[in-house]
C-alpha cells in the first residue's frame, strides 16, 4: 500500500460537479400578471431551473406535492419532467410554445402572459449537460429541488440573481454566455445545498464519492478511464488492501470496481461518439482498448446497441435540426 505520506488529495464529490458544466437549450425572462398559467412540456434530457425575481407562483408537478414560490427562491426540475407554473393551484396554464415571445436571441426570450393582475416576474431556463459524470449524478437528484431565499443561501442567491436579472434586461454582447455561466452556479449550489442536507444524498455513489478512499479511487477512474486499471491497482491508491477494497467498493457504489471502470469507459465513449468525428479506432485506443473490435464487444455489451449505431443516431439528429432550422419551421 502506499505509505500516508504520499497521499495526493483530492476532492471526488468536487469534481463530480465541476463536470455540470451547462449547455443551455433556452432562457426565457417572464412578465405574468394574474391570473396566469405556464405549462411546461416534458424536455428529456434537460434541466430546468425557474427563479422567482418578483411576486411569487405555485410550482406543479405530477404526483408531487405543490409548493409556493417567493422571490429569491430558486426550483430545479433535474429530470425533464413536465410541470406548471401557476399564479394560484389550479389555475389554467398556457402551454409554454403557444405563447407569443420576444425573441432577444437564439436561445433567449421574453415572455409576458396573463391578466392584468398581480405581477410575477421569473428567470427560467432549460439546460444539458455533456460529460458522463454529470449525468450520473443528475440521475441520483430528486424530482424538485428548491431553494428558499430565507434559508442561509440567500446572500449567494441574491447576487447572483441581481446579476443575471441585470444581464437578462440589457442583454449586452456576451450577456447570454454570462446568464449561462450564472445559470451553472445557481445549480450547482442549489444540487450542493442538497447533497448537504438530504440524508438520501449520503448514500449510493454520492455517499461513495465522499468516502476518503473509495472516492479517491473514484475519481481517479474518471480522470484516466483509459488506466489499465485491476482492483489491486486501485487498491494501492486507495492506500487499502485488495480484498478490503473490493468490499468496501461494492458496498459503497453497489457495484464491483471493475464492472464501475468498464461502465464508465462507456458513458465517456458514448460522450465521444456524439461530439466527436475521430474514427472507432481512436476512439478505443483513447480508452486502453488494443483494437477497434474489443471495443465495439465491449461497448455493445454494457450499452446494448454498436458504437457505429450511436454515431448514425446523432447524425440523423443533426440532419433533422438542419432541415427543420432553428424554429422548427
Amino acid at each position: 500500500m502506499k505509505p500516508e505520506a504520499a497521499w495526493n488529495p483530492v476532492d471526488p464529490l468536487g469534481e463530480a460537479l465541476h463536470f455540470l458544466r451547462m449547455s443551455g437549450t433556452f432562457y426565457a425572462r417572464s412578465e405574468f400578471s394574474a391570473p396566469w398559467g405556464l405549462e411546461l412540456p416534458p424536455l428529456s434530457g434537460c434541466l430546468m431551473f425557474h427563479v422567482v425575481t418578483a411576486g411569487r407562483c405555485w410550482l406543479e408537478t405530477s404526483g408531487a406535492e405543490s409548493r409556493v414560490l417567493q422571490p429569491g427562491d430558486l426550483a430545479l426540475v433535474p429530470h425533464g419532467e413536465g410541470h406548471r407554473l401557476v399564479s394560484e393551484p389550479g389555475a389554467s396554464a398556457a402551454k409554454l410554445f403557444d405563447l407569443p415571445r420576444e425573441t432577444v436571441s437564439e436561445r433567449y426570450e421574453i415572455l409576458r402572459h396573463g391578466g392584468g393582475g398581480a405581477h410575477t416576474s421569473l428567470v427560467c431556463g432549460a439546460v444539458r449537460f455533456d460529460h458522463p459524470a454529470a449525468h450520473h449524478l443528475v440521475k441520483l437528484l430528486p424530482r424538485v429541488i428548491a431553494v428558499e431565499a430565507s434559508s442561509s443561501h440567500q446572500e449567494w442567491i441574491q447576487a447572483t440573481l441581481r446579476f443575471m436579472a441585470s444581464e437578462a434586461r440589457e442583454l449586452r454582447p456576451g450577456g447570454e454566455t454570462v446568464i449561462t455561466r450564472l445559470a451553472d452556479i445557481l445549480v450547482i449550489q442549489a444540487i450542493r445545498s442538497w447533497i448537504e442536507q438530504d440524508p438520501a444524498a449520503q448514500t449510493g455513489w454520492l455517499g461513495a464519492l465522499q468516502d476518503r478512499q473509495i472516492g479517491r479511487a473514484i475519481a481517479l477512474i474518471h480522470r484516466q478511464p483509459e488506466r489499465a486499471w485491476t482492483v489491486a491497482t486501485l487498491a494501492a491508491e486507495a492506500a487499502m488492501s485488495r480484498s478490503a477494497f473490493a468490499a468496501r467498493f461494492t458496498e459503497r457504489v453497489g457495484e464491483p470496481a471493475m464492472h464501475y471502470v468498464a461502465r464508465w469507459r462507456m458513458h465517456v465513449a458514448t460522450s465521444w461518439l456524439r461530439d466527436d468525428d475521430a474514427p472507432l479506432s481512436d476512439v478505443a485506443g483513447r480508452l486502453g482498448y488494443q483494437s477497434e473490435a474489443a471495443f465495439s464487444r465491449a461497448f455493445k455489451r454494457f450499452v446494448g446497441v454498436s458504437p457505429g449505431a450511436v454515431r448514425r443516431v446523432v447524425g440523423q439528429t443533426v440532419n433533422l435540426l438542419a432541415a427543420t432550422g432553428p424554429a422548427g419551421a
